[in-house]
């Protein structure tokens, strides 16, 4: 009985494999010894050169904002990480997790801090792009309507996940603001994106589109984004629920601002009326008299 045909297909790959590595080998065998030498260090620097890119890329770790290149966000860099916290309903704090980091299987060597002390300076602050969500409340100022509602709703989202953010700019508060997906559910993350969490806010009416200067709306474009609030508000989604207008994230900052900036002008204008001198004890006494 003869052998399976794929057997005899292997010895016959094998032996030209053998045949071509004889060859290569009686040819560089051939070379004077002085080119044979710089040939070898060629091969070697360029291997040396292409493992420091590709750790580069797939190996370091960025641990906060201040490593974070003008290069990456020209390039618009993507990085692979975990939310670790969500204080407020648009921004929350990323751990960078490389491929070749070793916080992943089948290379999983490390953990990810889980205490506050071990995370402090190893995050990255993330402003999540093109959208605005309720303002909690911050330095004396109240709470807008549904701030709790919506940072919740983030942190149900994010919070303790693997997430995707494509990096865009620096904001004027050193956040990174950066477009972000959630992993797929099936397919392959450095392949394929989940959903984008600024859509899905706004599908769920629970931010409204971010219009100021330096927005970043990324490949779904501000059309799109405002389609979806306008589908929310339709739907009664979210803070949308009452079907009246309400006051926006940046309406809401403007107003306080504007109070605040007429409470200092009110303090520095003078008193009106005319001021008394104060006596002096020995004036008070001879008035008396």
């Amino acid at each position: 009985m003869s052998g399976a045909p794929w057997l005899s297909w292997i010895k016959n790959e094998r032996r030209e494999e053998d045949s071509q590595f004889m060859k290569l080998q009686a040819r560089f065998n051939a070379l004077p010894p002085a080119v044979a030498a710089l040939t070898a260090f060629g091969l070697g620097s360029a291997t040396a050169m292409s493992a420091v890119l590709v750790y580069k890329r797939y190996g370091r770790r960025i641990r906060n904002s201040d490593w974070i290149t003008p290069k990456l966000l020209t390039r618009k860099r993507w990085l692979r990480g975990v939310a670790t916290s969500v204080g407020d309903a648009d921004n929350f704090r990323f751990f960078h997790t490389p491929a070749l980091g070793g916080y992943t299987w089948p290379l999983k060597l490390r953990s990810i801090p889980s205490l506050s002390k071990d995370l402090k300076d190893e995050t990255i602050h993330i402003r999540v792009a093109g959208v605005d969500a309720p303002e909690a409340a911050h330095f004396g100022k109240p709470a807008q309507p549904y701030a709790a509602e919506s940072l919740e709703w983030l942190r149900s989202q994010i919070l303790g996940k693997t997430v995707y953010c494509q990096l865009y700019r620096r904001d004027q508060y050193s956040r990174i603001v950066a477009q972000v997906y959630l992993a797929p559910r099936i397919l392959p993350g450095f392949l394929f994106h989940g959903k984008n969490v600024s859509a899905e806010m706004l599908k769920a009416g629970w931010g409204v589109t971010y219009e100021q200067a330096g927005a970043e709306y990324g490949k779904l474009g501000k059309s799109e984004f405002l389609r979806l609030e306008a589908e929310a508000k339709a739907a009664r989604r979210g803070m949308w629920e009452g079907g009246k207008m309400v006051e926006t994230p940046s309406q809401y900052k403007r107003r306080h601002a504007a109070a605040a900036t007429l409470g200092e002008a009110e303090a520095a204008k003078p008193r009106s009326g005319r001021l008394t001198p104060k006596k002096s004890w020995l004036r008070s006494l001879f008035t008396r008299s």
